[in-house]
């Protein structure tokens, strides 16, 4: 493996300093970390998950760090990227939440068989302060493409928060709802189930779908 995106776990002692040392064999090897998570840190041991853009050859980025001290297991898997790919994620009233997932979840299957890589995260949740952090939140997620806020009434913070994470790029779909929620998304759809299969076909590479062509913005 070489010139490519390569995942690395590592099992190493935990505690100060640790990360460091890992991230320093990366650079020797001119690796560039593009996803670092600290999975467990219970002493004695931590694991720590790498995703690193590695011009040169992984076998040596991998045996070098082997040789350090605090490292006791390193192996190399396959990306995030790979395995998942762009994640879709619906948040919002419980059973709103079940029937975006049910069109989602079909679409994705119909375009991973294409050989797309597309997964769906759910999470009912209720209240305008939680929505309106786990809005923002999302945009701190790896690999979120598009976000669906499924509920019958959204405003107030959750609004502002849908307006803050469109700038950075996420695409925010909202089911046509009470309050102020659908005058901030990038489409208002008011079938559930096609609001899930929108969300697919807009981040799917194999889907001729583009949010940017349509004529209107209210399905």
């Amino acid at each position: 493996m070489s010139g490519e995106k390569i995942g690395l776990m590592v099992r190493s002692e935990a505690g100060p300093g640790i990360l460091h040392q890992l991230t320093g064999v990366i650079a020797r090897h001119s690796g560039d970390i593009t996803l670092v998570e600290i999975i467990e840190s219970v002493p004695p041991d931590s694991r720590i998950y790498f995703e690193i853009d590695l011009p040169g050859d992984s076998a040596a980025l991998a045996a070098e760090m082997r040789s350090l001290p605090v490292v006791r297991e390193v192996a190399i898997v396959k990306t995030f990227q790979k395995i998942y790919g762009k994640r879709i994620i619906i948040m919002g009233g419980g059973a709103q939440v079940g029937q975006v997932a049910i069109g989602a979840i079909s679409e994705a299957d119909r375009h991973n068989i294409r050989g797309e890589h597309i997964s769906v995260d759910t999470i009912p949740l209720v209240g305008e302060q939680s929505l309106a952090d786990a809005v923002r939140a999302v945009a701190r997620l790896p690999r979120a493409r598009a976000l669906v806020l499924a509920g019958s009434l959204m405003g107030g913070e959750i609004e502002q928060a849908v307006r803050e994470v469109r700038e950075q790029g996420l695409l925010v779909i909202s089911l046509n709802m009470a309050g102020s929620v659908p005058d901030a998304a990038d489409l208002v759809v008011s079938d559930p189930v096609q609001a899930g299969v929108m969300a697919v076909m807009a981040v799917a590479d194999t889907a001729k779908f583009n949010v940017a062509r349509l004529k209107q913005r209210v399905f």
